[in-house]
C-alpha cells in the first residue's frame, strides 16, 4: 500500500505579531480527502493560520510540514491553490477577460512570461468549465456579478490542479442563492474530484454532515472530527466565550 503524507502536519505553533499573541500551540493534520471548515470569532486567528500554512507569515515557534516536507524546504506550491478572502471584490474597471484571469492561476508552473503549452491552455479549459464561466471567457471581470466573479477566482486556484483547495470567507460579497451553489460546487469538487478542501467561514450553518473535520480558532485551536456536536449551545457557548443560541432551519 502507498503511503500518504498529511497535506498539512502543523505542531506546537505559535504566532505572535508586534508581542501581542494571535495563535497558540496549535496542533493539527489535514489528511488527503478530507472537506475542513474552519470557523471562529473575528480576531480568532483564521486568516493568520492559513497564511502561516501558506508561507505568507513565519511561526513565532512552532513546525509545518506540507505534503510530508518541511515548509523551509517545500517547492510545490502549485499543489495548493489559495482564494484569498474578498478576491471578488475587484476594482470594475479592472481590465482583465475573465480568461486572462483563470490563466494566471498557471503561472505557478510556468512564470509570468512563460509561453502557454497545450497542457496549460487544456487546464484553462477545465478549469473554466468546471466552474461554469466558460460562456463568460471574454468578458471583463469587473463586469460581472459577485457570484460570478467569485467562481472566477476559484477557477483561477484550480487552474494549477492542485490537491488542496483552500477559500477564505467564500460568502464576503455575495448573494444568499450564490452561497449555496458555491458550496455545492466545493462538495462536488471533493466528490468527485477527490480533492481536499479547507475553508474558512462565519456560516455555522454550512458545517454539515460532508465535512469531515472542523478547526476552531480562537487564539488557541480545537480540532473536531464530530462537526455535529458544535450545533449545541453549550459547545458554542464554550468555544465562542458568550452566550450562544443556535437555531436550526430545516429547508
Amino acid at each position: 500500500m502507498k503511503f500518504s503524507p498529511s497535506l498539512f502536519d502543523v505542531n506546537a505553533l505559535n504566532f505572535e505579531r508586534e508581542g501581542n499573541l494571535v495563535l497558540q500551540g496549535a496542533t493539527f493534520r489535514i489528511l488527503p480527502g478530507e472537506y475542513c471548515a474552519v470557523i471562529g470569532p473575528n480576531g480568532g486567528g483564521k486568516t493568520t493560520l492559513i497564511r502561516l500554512l501558506l508561507g505568507l507569515e513565519k511561526p513565532t515557534s512552532g513546525s509545518i510540514k506540507l505534503f510530508g516536507t518541511p515548509q523551509n524546504r517545500f517547492k510545490d506550491w502549485n499543489r495548493i491553490g489559495y482564494v484569498p478572502q474578498r478576491s471578488a471584490l475587484v476594482d470594475n474597471t479592472f481590465p482583465a477577460t475573465v480568461r486572462e484571469v483563470v490563466a494566471m492561476g498557471r503561472y505557478a508552473r510556468r512564470g509570468i512570461l512563460g509561453f502557454e503549452s497545450y497542457e496549460d491552455k487544456a487546464a484553462i479549459v477545465e478549469a473554466m468549465e468546471l466552474m461554469g464561466v466558460s460562456d463568460l471567457s471574454d468578458r471583463l471581470i469587473g463586469n460581472l456579478s459577485g457570484g460570478q466573479r467569485q467562481r472566477v477566482m476559484i477557477a483561477r486556484a484550480l487552474a494549477s490542479n492542485p490537491d488542496v483547495l483552500i477559500v477564505d470567507e467564500p460568502n464576503t460579497g455575495v448573494d444568499v442563492e450564490s452561497q449555496h451553489r458555491f458550496y455545492e460546487l466545493l462538495r462536488t469538487l471533493n466528490r468527485t474530484k477527490k480533492m481536499s478542501i479547507l475553508f474558512i467561514t462565519h456560516d455555522i450553518g454550512v458545517i454539515a454532515e460532508d465535512i469531515t473535520r472542523v478547526l476552531f480558532v480562537n487564539q488557541t485551536l480545537l480540532v473536531s472530527q464530530n462537526p455535529a456536536q458544535l450545533n449545541r449551545c453549550d459547545e458554542m457557548s464554550r468555544l465562542y466565550g458568550t452566550p450562544a443560541h443556535v437555531v436550526s432551519h430545516n429547508h
